[in-house]
């Protein structure tokens, strides 16, 4: 065998032993996740949206004040840190946002939610105990909404954008309950 194609041979080899590898000890990259990723945009003239996050499903089970207890910080969906970037500064329900990127976090209540905009980014929503790895002393801003109750059932937690009214919002639903952060 020619030296080309054994240096090739070992090439391959290595590149399958490393998705191996990476499959067994990082995220298993041939089974369906759990709580898919997903990323959401909104683009209006100059202004760019971005969140990046991972969607959790029901599945039969209690949400709010169960899987999701109330008035503790939750780390906004499941798996990595769920991600708000903007390139421009924004006006979110009255307070200044400035341009960047943030890690989303939010503590659910019965009738308000509060979210957080925090400047650090964190590689993963929780630590081995289950806690969120949020620190607090990263928050840049963080406000109180309203929860809307649904009249119908939202299967898979999902973050959208709506400017329908064309009054900019974004807004997370999941079981039957929505908020809608409002963004200027």
């Amino acid at each position: 065998m020619n030296t080309f194609l054994k240096r090739l041979l070992i090439l391959l080899s290595i590149v399958a032993l490393g998705l191996f590898l990476y499959s067994v000890f990082v995220e298993n990259i041939f089974n369906k996740r759990l709580s898919p990723k997903d990323t959401v945009k909104f683009e209006l003239n100059d202004l760019k949206l971005k969140v990046f996050y991972n969607r959790p499903y029901k599945k039969g089970r209690e949400i709010f004040g169960g899987l999701v207890p109330f008035n503790q910080v939750w780390r906004t969906g499941a798996n990595e840190a769920t991600t708000f970037e903007t390139n421009q500064p924004l006006e979110v329900n009255g307070r200044q946002l400035d341009a960047g990127k943030y890690t989303l976090w939010t503590v659910p209540k019965d009738s308000t939610w509060t979210v957080m905009f925090n400047s650090k980014q964190y590689s993963w929503g929780v630590n081995a105990e289950m806690k969120p790895m949020w620190d607090p002393n990263y928050d840049v801003l963080d406000i109180e909404v309203p929860v809307q109750n649904l009249d119908h059932i939202v299967e898979q937690f999902t973050i959208a954008f709506d400017n329908s009214t064309d009054r900019l919002a974004l807004t997370m639903a999941w079981d039957d309950v929505k908020i809608a952060v409002p963004l200027k």
